[in-house]
């Protein structure tokens, strides 16, 4: 009897072993970025109490929680990847989703380099408003879309790009806030307090020209992607979509050559940076919301 309890033991399956991977696996995507869009805030909270306190906005302590957030942002996004099979552009919620993931990355990249206190602070106060908004609307959600790019990477590149470059006329939008605000300090010569942290309108006017440049030309590329497959087989991309791209694209351009030739300068290339931006947002809702019903392929969300 005794011997047979011990071959059933040398049977019996040894027990699973948790790996990290299985762990954050176990927490659904919208949890993590729950956390993370929480981070965000944070982040935003601690620099309003430092404004008030005198102090600048975005310190150690600010940063540190950016960044936290963008870690846990980018495990969110990387389980929704896995489970819709590609990058999580398919629904309302998924794209604002990356759209705050990269104005956070482009800051990241650049904030340091523009050595902008203020750029922080504003943009973990988008990114929390856009992750808190589309996290609180249940219908942008309602369905994950799988392999919803089919097999073909290059539409992949394509929708990625130019979704990137509209988190890239995010933080457009946040510089010509700053813009607006700097002016306004000018104007009423209220420039203590913490108008003084903000950076000088003729480097806000650099950074906005740099970072629309930046934008169009991203979106040009993706759009160049589009076309040559679209060209060759419609069905590769909805037209919708594409006439929202190259409408957001037209209006990009144009502000940007505006500007160059000094036809549009100061608090009115300001304003139009930032409707160009509100106008991006409002294509993909407006996008999503045309969109033909979900392929047998999608599933529920959870």
């Amino acid at each position: 009897m005794h011997g047979l309890r011990g071959f059933r033991r040398r049977l019996a399956p040894p027990a699973p072993v948790l790996t990290v991977q299985r762990v954050f696996s176990q927490i659904s995507d919208r949890t993590w970025l729950w956390v993370a869009a929480a981070l965000y805030l944070l982040g935003f909270l601690q620099g309003t109490v430092s404004l008030l306190r005198g102090g600048r906005p975005s310190g150690y302590l600010t940063y540190t929680l950016i960044l936290a957030g963008y870690a846990v942002q980018l495990i969110g996004l990387g389980i929704r990847g896995r489970a819709v099979a590609g990058c999580p552009l398919g629904n309302t919620f998924e794209l604002y989703q990356f759209i705050a993931w990269s104005a956070i990355t482009l800051y990241v990249v650049v904030g340091v380099t523009f050595r902008n206190s203020l750029l922080g602070y504003f943009t973990s106060c988008l990114t929390a408003v856009l992750m808190l908004v589309s996290l609180a609307i249940p219908g942008w959600d309602a369905a994950q879309r799988t392999h919803i790019f089919g097999s073909n990477p290059w539409i992949e590149l394509h929708a990625a790009l130019a979704v990137f470059s509209y988190g890239v006329f995010a933080l457009l939008a946040m510089t010509s806030l700053m813009f607006l605000l700097r002016n306004y300090s000018l104007q009423s010569k209220k420039i203590g307090g913490w108008f003084s942290f903000l950076p000088s309108i003729i480097d806000l006017d650099h950074i906005g020209v740099r970072l629309l440049s930046a934008g169009v030309a991203i979106l040009t590329v993706s759009l160049a992607i589009i076309w040559m497959f679209w060209l060759r087989a419609p069905q590769t991309a909805a037209l919708t979509k594409v006439i929202a791209a190259m409408i957001i694209w037209a209006v990009g351009t144009a502000v940007l050559g505006l500007r160059l030739r000094g036809l549009l300068l100061s608090r009115r290339f300001a304003w139009a940076c930032l409707v160009l931006f509100i106008g991006a947002l409002g294509s993909l809702v407006a996008v999503d919301h045309n969109r033909r019903p979900a392929p047998a392929a999608a599933i529920s969300a959870a």
